[in-house]
């Protein structure tokens, strides 16, 4: 997305992650339903295009909060029981307004963690993804109710960011209360400069994000650059937009004002150098036969596996070698006990040998990089 616009580049996109603010959800403790339903109509138009979608909702500790009649400054205690209130409530909302358009939803509890810790980040994907080969709208919450730091620390946009990296997305829209990020702070100074594109971001861009300014929303501009970082690294370009009128994304598609953070690459490539930079854990060898079938990009599965050496867990790093030698590296679809068990199996044996169905592959085609 070197070149484009943020309306050329809503279009463009086929795999979109959606980021709702709590300010844009939750009025005075009430959730804004006529908003809200008008925002399922812009997902439901982007549907249409061929893109998938996932939503990720902050707003369950403010609508909680709300339900519950507390108000103030919450003890963090408080702000955990008002997010265990408040998620229910959130995800029948976006489960009626979504239904009509024939939409199904599915509600992800996540925390930043799940992101960062390979084996949750490996199970977070592969129910992402089979969210969106059904057809589904996952709808990811922060899981307010155990994560202490999101609650704190306003990290609901990098958890955003997280999410469109492990799906692969290769667009993330922020929408807040803000329409883009400015040179200065706008509200203090007249002098501010509204920035439609970033190519890269430096210390100077970093400079420039505040504080934030809103009741509801703790994650202001200082996140939402640092969303951007981990996004555009990941092969993602972000928008950052004022997603307070109805139908925001609409409106993004007809020119409205944004900010357009350039990826680096795409989100393929960008997987695969992240995965060729771990320090491998193990040793997959495999035959000649395996060898071919990774070469037409298919996944490894354990008929193909001759040998396994060392000692690793699901979701580590591993190279994976040849009988000429190494072909690359991957994560691990099983740890190394259970690895060496099925080597050389049938996939129809797994169960057998493992007791549990198990997973197709050893190693996922989209988990290599060779």
């Amino acid at each position: 997305m070197a070149a484009l616009s943020p309306a050329q580049a809503l279009t463009a996109a086929r795999r979109v992650v959606v980021k709702i603010g709590s300010a844009l959800l939750v009025q005075g403790g009430r959730l804004r339903g006529a908003w809200l339903a008008a925002l399922a109509q812009d997902v439901a138009a982007l549907r249409g295009q061929g893109a998938d979608v996932v939503i990720v909702s902050s707003g369950a500790i403010a609508l909680g909060r709300g339900v519950a009649g507390l108000s103030g400054a919450l003890a963090l205690e408080q702000s955990q029981a008002a997010a265990a209130i408040g998620q229910i409530r959130l995800a029948r909302a976006y489960e009626e307004v979504l239904a009509p358009h024939g939409i199904t939803t599915g509600q992800v509890l996540l925390t930043l963690d799940d992101t960062q810790d390979r084996r949750r980040y490996l199970n977070s994907r592969s129910t992402l993804g089979t969210l969106l080969a059904l057809g589904a709208v996952p709808i990811v919450n922060e899981n307010d109710t155990i994560a202490t730091d999101e609650i704190r620390y306003g990290d609901n946009d990098r958890l955003a960011a997280s999410v469109a990296v492990t799906v692969g997305a290769d667009l993330l829209v922020l929408l807040s209360d803000v329409d883009g990020l400015y040179t200065a702070n706008p509200q203090t100074d007249a002098d501010a400069r509204h920035l439609a594109r970033v190519d890269r971001i430096t210390p100077e861009i970093e400079a420039m994000a505040g504080a934030p300014v809103s009741g509801l929303s703790r994650g202001g501009m200082q996140t939402k650059v640092m969303a951007a970082k981990t996004a555009v690294s990941g092969g993602c370009a972000m928008l950052i937009a004022d997603g307070r009128a109805a139908h925001p994304l609409a409106g993004l598609r007809e020119g409205a004002r944004a900010t357009l953070f350039a990826a680096q690459g795409d989100p393929r490539s960008a997987r695969k150098r992240w995965i060729a930079a771990m320090k491998p854990r193990g040793v997959v060898h495999v035959d000649a036969g395996a060898v071919r079938a990774l070469g037409q990009g298919k996944s490894l599965l354990p008929a193909g596996v001759v040998r396994i050496e060392g000692r690793f867990g699901r979701g580590d790093p591993v190279t994976i070698a040849g009988p000429d030698g190494t072909l690359g590296q991957g994560l691990a679809g099983y740890a190394s006990d259970e690895a060496r068990a099925i080597a050389g199996r049938h996939s129809r044996e797994v169960e057998a040998v493992l007791n549990y169905p198990g997973r197709v592959a050893l190693i996922h085609r989209d988990e290599m990089a060779l």
